[in-house]
Order: C-alpha cells, then sequence, then structure tokens
C-alpha cells in the first residue's frame, strides 16, 4: 500500500491482520477495545462502519489494484452490538463495471453472530491519479 496514512489508519481501526485478500472477498480482523466504545461498552457506529467498509475496499483492491476505491453511497444496518473483543469483517464484490462496482460485507462477533451488514457502491480510479491529486493538494 503507498498511502503513508494507511498504517496510522490501521492502528486506529484496531486492524489485527488481513486474513484474507483475493477473488473479490476479503476477511479482515479488528480488536475492538475499550476506548473504542461508549456507554455499555458498545463500540462506537462510525468504527463498526469502518470495519466494513474498509473489508469492501480490500476486496474491491483484491480484483482492481491500480484502481482506488472511492465510496459513493455506503448504507450500513446494526443487528447487535459489537463489544470489546474480536470481530471479523468481511467484504466481497456483487458485481464491478469498469468505473463503479457494488460491494457487500458485514461484521461478525468471535462466535460468528452477524452484528452488522453493509452495501456500498464503489467508484474505481487510478490509483495514480489519486496520488497525484493528493500530490498537488499538498504542495
Amino acid at each position: 500500500m503507498t498511502d503513508a496514512v494507511a498504517p496510522t489508519l490501521q492502528s486506529t481501526l484496531g486492524q489485527v491482520r488481513v486474513v484474507s485478500s483475493e477473488g473479490g472477498r476479503s476477511v479482515i480482523e479488528y480488536q475492538v477495545r475499550p476506548e473504542m466504545c461508549h456507554s455499555g461498552g458498545v463500540a462506537q457506529g462510525g468504527f463498526v462502519c469502518g470495519w466494513i467498509d474498509a473489508a469492501m475496499a480490500h476486496a474491491s483492491l483484491s480484483l482492481s489494484p491500480e484502481m482506488t476505491p472511492m465510496s459513493l453511497e455506503l448504507k450500513v444496518s446494526y443487528f447487535s452490538p459489537a463489544r470489546p473483543g474480536l470481530v471479523t469483517a468481511e467484504g466481497w464484490i456483487e458485481r464491478r463495471g469498469r468505473a463503479t462496482c457494488f460491494a457487500e460485507g458485514r461484521l461478525l462477533d468471535a462466535a460468528g453472530q452477524v452484528l452488522a451488514k453493509a452495501s456500498s457502491t464503489i467508484r474505481l480510479i487510478p490509483r495514480e491519479a489519486v496520488e497525484a491529486s493528493a500530490r498537488r493538494a499538498t504542495e
């Protein structure tokens, strides 16, 4: 990954490891830490969204590593609270076009219970164009 911010983002999100990322599917483990939680020890919804979003992005990258996935739309449905401990985010590509793909994902607890599901419309932009734009923005 060429993005210098990514290691910090991965740490902030509590990423433990990328279990797999190939063929339009990905599985990533995260550690829900107490500082990610609000009252009652429930993970803040933004983290849940971020975990699934990252899994869907990895799924996209597994098909087109030269493209940067940019979320156009993201919908998350929450079923049960995520609590401190290990969770697993899964993402997969339902359909891919030349410049857009449709992804789905879910978050599971250590027992395999589905905590949340998501769907996303992703715009695929050439990585070199995104990196050039970032360089111009910092000049």
